[in-house]
């Protein structure tokens, strides 16, 4: 009797477990769904779900309401399981937005997650975290470089992040053609994708297919990975998408989904049907009748009006603007076709470098068959034209070694172009701190060289041309270096100029954390010495191969200043020198710039020297004064505690009294820029 009751109880405990795992449902269409909705999300009266609409800037979950169990109970490996849905991606522009994705996920719910291109489950805060648990299925129509997406038209499988393991442009395998067939995402056209896991063989395969096309043989995305690694117990299964600045939407027609087994097929003819975007298309009330002979003259002048259409298209393709001011100043105007021409039409491989300033393309010119580099600034910013303006004024006509000559410039509709020179080995901060993207590393002499380059071209742009350039964001990014490796200065995009024996105007407080004087802040007023403290933090960057504020140092050497006037104080100021240079460097040499870069650090502009003693201190023409009278506390120096984030905080807060508060940017993007700065 007791056995019988035991193996009762055991097969019911086998049998609830089993239901609990093998979870499974069929849905043509949401019409009476029970679904976990969120955000902008809905189901129609047709039982269509709308992740989400055209609001902008929002998000939209539907999940399927109860928790999936993915790991057997005994051994924890995670089960098999299949899933397919059919999906339409909408987009009311030329452009589309942000991805919609398939997700596995310990809760339905994504407190924090923001729109855009975080796709709804991430902040940024818990991108890239193991402790997100999430596996997503990504449909993506733009390309973001921030996540290394490939291109603006691919599925990609995300584990805890929204950088791919693996993506692949959108494609299916045709079996009757016997090659791939490349898909549009966001054509409005549904489309089907399939998801199935296999437990025993740690395998994740992805399809994608037109609705009236069978499952492919071949998977479009094929990955080996262990999801007991990933997944806690129990997930929830669903779909998330966001919206970005233009209108779009994001339809799922119908889902099915199984647990150790494969998800039944989706009735096609049961789907719901997608609403009419094309609201401007007009249906003729009556057949047309079409002629079948058309007279000679007919065809002649139907002929020259698709030429004349053809040759005004070609003509606004490549049409450029021209304004009054632009006479007055003297860099070459180029013709926008050359340079289309020079970048390939400005392909991804012939991308040098992006940033919020817009892109920067190698170019090779058809005329002249001279390398160089082509400036498309972000014309989408409302500081485009301004910043456009300010480079073509303020070096338009300047004329120095040390300083990236501007070849000339373009403008066409909403495009802004500059042409430089190339700069083949690229900015200096990449030999500085990325040895990932270059195996040469810069020696001291070859860093002291630079160093000088670049003081003697401040000392031009302060005293020696026709008026005061102030830069306003020296730094190692924005120096050159040549195919000889000399420094040159580059990027005038925040300048500004002023005359002579005159005082400056006040502006915005623009730049990058770690450069910005003190007295900017309280002032607004950009004067040279503005350009020599950023040089000052400048120089212990390159002494030290550190950037002016580590976040993720110790308490000690947070603030590199701070650094190197402990360590002056204390007597080892070398300990501060890049370890990569390995002792091979000139003491004096060394000191001269680390003791330089605290004296052009200081917080009292008044004691900063001006650049013309710079260079006759580097040149050796005159002794540095001693600092230690500068210099005898610490609050001597400027004060970096507002612009260093406290212990356990993600952000860089900098207090400015002339913009009336406080701003705050993530300190995982150091080189923020001040109110309207880039």
């Amino acid at each position: 009797m007791f056995l019988e009751f035991l193996v009762w109880f055991l097969l019911l405990g086998l049998r609830s477990a089993a239901s609990q795992q093998d979870v499974g449902f069929t849905y043509n269409g949401f019409r009476g769904v029970n679904m976990s909705l969120d955000g902008l999300a809905q189901i129609t009266n047709n039982g269509l779900l709308i992740l989400v609409n055209t609001s902008l800037q929002q998000v939209g979950h539907a999940f399927y309401p109860h928790p999936v169990h993915f790991r057997n109970s005994s051994t924890g490996d995670a089960l098999s399981f299949s899933t397919t849905f059919v999906f339409a991606l909408w987009k009311s522009t030329r452009f589309g937005g942000p991805a919609m994705g398939f997700v596995i996920a310990p809760s339905k719910e994504f407190p924090g997650a923001l729109p855009a291109n975080y796709m709804g489950i991430f902040n940024t805060t818990t991108i890239g975290k193991s402790s997100s648990h999430i596996i997503a299925i990504e449909l993506d129509v733009l390309q973001n470089r921030e996540f290394n997406d490939i291109d603006s038209n691919h599925v990609g499988i995300d584990i805890n992040d929204l950088k791919s393991v693996q993506s692949a442009s959108a494609s299916y395998f045709s079996d009757q053609e016997n090659r791939r067939v490349n898909i549009s995402l966001n054509s409005g056209q549904p489309l089907q994708l399939w998801v199935e896991y296999s437990g025993a063989e740690k395998q994740l395969n992805v399809t994608l297919a037109p609705i009236n096309v069978p499952k492919p043989t071949i998977p479009l995305l094929s990955w080996k990975i262990d999801l007991s690694q990933i997944i806690v117990d129990p997930m929830f299964v669903g779909f998330s998408s966001a919206t970005y600045t233009l209108p779009v939407s994001h339809y799922v027609l119908g889902w099915s989904f199984q647990m150790n087994g494969k998800a039944k097929q989706l009735n096609i003819s049961q789907l719901p049907s997608l609403p009419n975007h094309n609201t401007h298309k007009t249906r003729p009330s009556r057949p047309v009748i079409v002629a079948v002979s058309v007279t000679g003259s007919a065809l002649v002048l139907i002929s020259i009006f698709f030429i004349i259409q053809f040759i005004e298209k070609r003509k606004n393709k490549f049409a450029e603007v021209l304004e009054d001011w632009e006479l007055d100043y003297g860099p070459r105007r180029f013709k926008y076709k050359d340079l289309y021409i020079a970048t390939k039409g400005f392909k991804d491989k012939e991308l040098l470098g992006s940033g919020g300033f817009g892109r920067v393309y190698r170019g090779v010119l058809p005329t002249t068959k001279t390398e160089v580099a082509v400036k498309q600034v972000s014309h989408n910013s409302r500081q485009g034209e301004r910043e456009f303006i300010a480079e073509i004024i303020s070096i338009g006509k300047l004329r120095h070694r040390s300083i990236v000559p501007l070849l000339g410039y373009c403008r066409r509709k909403g495009e802004l172009l500059l042409v430089y020179d190339f700069m083949p080995n690229g900015s200096l901060d990449k030999f500085l701190f990325d040895q990932t993207t270059t195996k040469k590393m810069l020696n001291w002499c070859q860093r002291f060289r630079v160093i000088k380059s670049v003081a003697a071209a401040l000392l031009y742009l302060h005293e020696e041309w026709e008026q005061v350039v102030v830069h306003r964001d020296v730094k190692s990014s924005n120096i050159l270096l040549d195919k000889e490796l000399n420094g040159r200065l580059g990027d005038f995009g925040l300048a500004r100029l002023y005359d002579h024996g005159t005082d400056p105007q006040t502006t915005h407080v623009v730049g990058t954390l770690g450069y910005l004087a003190p007295e900017l802040c309280e002032t607004g007023k950009a004067s040279p010495s503005v350009d020599v403290f950023a040089f000052g933090a400048f120089l212990l960057e390159v002494a030290c191969g550190r950037r002016p504020i580590e976040p993720q140092a110790s308490e000690k050497s947070m603030v590199l200043v701070d650094w190197v006037i402990s360590c002056w104080i204390s007597g080892t100021i070398l300990e501060t020198v890049d370890p990569k240079l390995e002792m091979n460097y000139e003491v004096e040499e060394m000191e001269l710039v680390l003791k330089l870069g605290l004296l052009c650090s200081h917080s009292n502009p008044t004691a900063r020297p001006r650049m013309r003693q710079v260079v006759r201190y580097l040149e050796g023409e005159i002794l540095l004064p001693d600092l230690t009278s500068l210099y005898q506390s610490k609050a001597a120096i400027a004060d970096f505690s507002t612009f260093v984030p406290s212990e356990g905080s993600s952000d860089v807060s900098v207090r400015c009294p002339f913009l009336g508060g406080q701003i705050t940017r993530s300190s995982s993007t150091v080189e923020s820029v001040l109110s309207g700065g880039r």
